[in-house]
């Protein structure tokens, strides 16, 4: 999490751009200039575009803004005062913003000739913005939504003093060089041509080898630990989509076809194949826990804007593994999973922090339910005196997760894998097992992948190893090289 003193660093600092974008371009209008992880960003509706060139001109006009120490001034003010002001601004955007919200009153912040709509907190002046650089140009969608016009999006970021922005940029220098777009290029590994579509990967020789040592270690680490596999198919009818919730609840990140005047899901998840696997014939409590394992590949509609080598694609194969059991063995299940990870991660030599993601507005389920899940999940960690965080909101709509971030060696957190307990999809799909006391009873089901996307995987590797692979994973493990002229040939 961002310290709060950085963060209003940040924000002011992001108000700062907006007013040297305002004094250096004409015409141009402004849209939200939010503080973020990494820095700041504020996107900007301005017909010609933005250069390189231009955000050095940027950069010098904040500075000179800084130095002119302006007050930053709070105001509140009525939101029918404000929509009448933005609008002589010419600002139609915080016009929009304004006309969706509910309240009666709003604050502004003005610093010199500059006014824009925002909650705050900022610096009580623009003289407290010591350290700051503008990094990169990007097109965003107004609000995120592809239908509306593209803006232009400034990144950057600002810290306390200029040592501690010296830092970063040097941090950020490790991370282009490790870059997996560039060493994949450089070693050959994949590539992703337009002429094929955004998001969708191929794989070269070397890179190929190289997921299939990944397959190959993902298969035989899951034969140890008494996983069955399992294949299902790419395409399910949209009957099934609709009666697992994943219709109602995340079909904007599906896609559809039709087959025989038939509708069809291609799968986002692997999940209903396996339960039909679990389905198919009676099932006796003897039986439990029964663990199917796949390396099965998805399709998910990612907007192009977020999509990222191999980091973020539409096509992706997960190590995807769904557990029926009892209730009674849901703690020693999730325990060993936790455990699984860990040796997993070990031999990558990773470290990883865990969060617990709870309930989101979109889920299908009893609150019961939901509150028997999330407490598995805490009572196992609680238990091992293993650390968490609590990500409120962010569940999976079936159930609550464990989401297990791994650490590379730049210090970065990649989402890799992750645990759902799910009491939902087994009682949408009336599955059973029959219990020793000879009655029929509901199995709880654990979602959970190790690896998670093995693109995202490969990706990560690549930059945490900066393309030196151990030798067990190195698809090119000897080259022989003349030494003269003479053996050239």
């Amino acid at each position: 999490m961002m310290d709060e003193n950085l963060e209003i660093i940040r924000h002011s600092t992001s108000h700062l751009m907006a007013q040297a974008v305002r004094d250096l371009f004409s015409g141009v209008k402004v849209a939200i200039g939010p503080s973020i992880e990494t820095g700041f960003y504020y996107d900007f509706d301005y017909g010609p575009g933005f250069t390189d060139e231009d955000l050095i001109k940027i950069e010098k006009r904040m500075g000179e803004l800084a130095e002119m120490n302006f007050p930053i001034e709070r105001t509140i003010i009525k939101r029918q005062d404000a929509i009448k002001m933005f609008t002589e601004m010419g600002e139609p955007y915080k016009v929009e913003l304004l006309e969706a919200l509910s309240d009666d009153e709003v604050s502004i912040y003005t610093q010199g000739s500059f006014t824009d709509l925002c909650r705050g907190p900022h610096l009580e002046s623009t003289g407290r913005i010591k350290a700051f650089k503008l990094l990169s140009l990007a097109g965003a969608y107004w609000r995120g939504d592809e239908h509306n016009k593209m803006l232009t999006r400034i990144y950057g970021t600002a810290f306390a003093d200029k040592k501690a922005l010296k830092e970063y940029l040097l941090f950020l220098e490790e991370v282009k060089k490790r870059d997996h777009r560039r060493i994949g290029k450089d070693l050959d590994l994949f590539s992703v041509s337009d002429e094929v579509g955004a998001g969708l990967v191929i794989y070269h020789p070397k890179g190929a080898l190289l997921r299939w040592l990944l397959e190959d270690f993902e298969r035989r680490e899951h034969l140890k630990r008494g996983y069955d596999f399992v294949v299902g198919p790419h395409i399910l009818k949209l009957d099934m989509w609709k009666k697992s919730g994943h219709f109602e609840n995340y079909r904007e990140n599906m896609y559809f076809t039709k087959v025989d005047e038939v509708e069809y899901g291609i799968k986002p998840m692997n999940c209903l194949a396996h339960i039909m696997v679990y389905k198919s014939q009676v099932r006796s409590y003897r039986e439990l826990p029964l663990r199917y394992f796949e390396l099965g590949t998805v399709c998910r509609h990612e907007k192009s804007g977020v999509l990222h080598g191999l980091m973020r694609v539409r096509e992706f194969t997960q190590d995807d593994a769904h557990i029926f059991l009892r209730p009674e063995q849901l703690h020693d299940e999730i325990l060993a999973i936790i455990r699984f990870v860990q040796d997993v991660m070990d031999i990558f030599g990773f470290k990883f922090e865990m969060e617990i993601s709870t309930r989101p507005s979109k889920s299908i389920g009893s609150d019961e339910d939901w509150e028997r899940a999330e407490k598995a999940l805490k009572e196992v960690l609680d238990s091992e005196g293993l650390p968490y965080d609590l990500n409120e909101g962010d569940g999976a709509f079936y159930g609550p997760k464990i989401d297990i971030k791994l650490k590379d060696a730049l210090g970065r957190k990649w989402q890799c894998a992750t645990i759902q307990c799910d009491f939902a999809l087994p009682e949408r799909f009336d599955l059973h097992y029959t219990d020793s006391d000879g009655l029929r009873k509901r199995p709880v089901m654990l979602h959970r992948v190790v690896l998670g996307a093995l693109e995202r995987f490969m990706g990560v590797l690549i930059e945490h190893y900066a393309g030196k692979f151990p030798v067990w994973l190195a698809p090119v493990q000897v080259v022989v090289m003349s030494i003269t002229d003479d053996q050239a040939e």
